[in-house]
């Protein structure tokens, strides 16, 4: 078989392509009489979509949303929704060179080893494209949470990290990086140019953190809220790494230093650190649930790689087209996205158990 969907009470899956004639997600388990509007969807939508800097690939999508089913006069049903977004400007020929040779990096043999045949126009379902449709079906789950605050930040470029003393919330929607630190977003600027001048392309970083999660969210063992957490960022196309908390820092430190000290206060524990993310046992702690992820370099690049073809024959390959010189930039609104549909599963999860 093959796992497009994702979630438990609240599951969403995702459908499509990205050089067909569209993409979407189906979202269903959402309660009934949420107000829900395209123009909601597409208020996320807007943050992710391609071509709206230099740094990012120039393919020019509108990501125009259409809701399809499980909308009754502006509120949810309760029975599946449907998200339409149309794919219009797709350069198939770009691809031509790479029909019959494998992207070193990229999901091109590993797809034709399971199936037996690839989409090779933009790599089909391996293509960050696809993201589209996860950051629609986010927009519904975040009604199920209005408890909650999500952000997300690109806190690293290429190994070129923030200031943690500049941290500027604001910031982040002010330059096209996603940075809450204004000086190294105009470092970036000349880094990321630079990488994309030469044909390249540089990893990332990218840092989220949940305010207002309440304690109780998740469970032992086999329905973790850090392993559920886990599982969703690293099923988005280009991640290699996710971290919660300290994460492999962890390692480093004594019981001592990575305690979570307690006191008491009015409105529950107050807590002295959060080295855990927010999570103790796989289950929230009323603290802000945190996640670092890794973004590896764009795969598609102009600088020619030594790799095969599908006869097992020598080949060197370059990618011709419109790539993300840094695919992580445009991951910010995407982990975004997958911390809030995480949470929603988890909130009524929770519910269900617990009343």
């Amino acid at each position: 078989m093959s796992v497009n969907s994702f979630g438990r009470l609240s599951r969403f899956t995702t459908w499509g392509e990205s050089h067909r004639p569209a993409l979407g997600a189906v979202v269903d388990g959402c309660p009934p009489g949420l107000e829900l509007s395209e123009a909601w969807v597409q208020t996320f939508l807007d943050v992710r979509r391609p071509g709206q800097s230099k740094f990012t690939t120039q393919r020019k999508e509108p990501d125009q949303v259409k809701l399809l089913s499980g909308v009754f006069e502006g509120r949810t049903t309760g029975t599946p929704i449907s998200l339409l977004i149309e794919n219009v400007d797709q350069r198939s020929k770009d691809y031509s060179e790479v029909a019959e040779s494998y992207r070193p990096g990229h999901a091109d043999y590993a797809y034709d080893a399971k199936y037996g045949l690839r989409d090779y126009r933009g790599g089909g379902r391996s293509s960050a494209r696809e993201t589209a449709s996860r950051v629609a079906a986010a927009a519904v789950g975040r009604l199920v949470i209005p408890e909650v605050s999500i952000r997300a930040w690109v806190s690293e470029i290429g190994g070129d990290a923030i200031n943690p003393d500049n941290f500027d919330a604001a910031e982040i929607g002010r330059n096209p990086f996603f940075c809450p630190d204004a000086e190294a977003a105009v470092r970036w600027e000349k880094l990321v140019d630079e990488i994309r001048l030469a044909g390249s392309s540089i990893g990332a970083v990218v840092e989220c953190e949940a305010t207002g999660v309440p304690a109780g969210w998740g469970a032992p063992l086999y329905g973790k809220l850090d392993a559920d957490l886990a599982a969703a960022m690293m099923g988005i196309n280009a991640v290699k790494g996710v971290e919660i908390g300290d994460g492999f820092a962890v390692a480093r430190l004594t019981g001592e230093q990575n305690a979570d000290p307690m006191r008491p206060a009015e409105a529950g524990p107050e807590f002295l650190a959060n080295h855990a993310g927010g999570i103790a046992g796989g289950i929230s702690t009323g603290q802000p649930v945190r996640v670092r992820v890794a973004f590896k370099p764009t795969s598609s690049i102009l600088t020619a790689v030594e790799s095969i073809n599908r006869a097992g024959e020598s080949a060197q390959v370059r990618t011709k087209g419109r790539h993300d010189p840094c695919v992580g930039i445009r991951g910010a609104p995407v982990v975004e996205a997958m911390m809030a549909l995480v949470l929603a599963d988890h909130k009524l999860l929770h519910r269900g158990q617990c009343g």
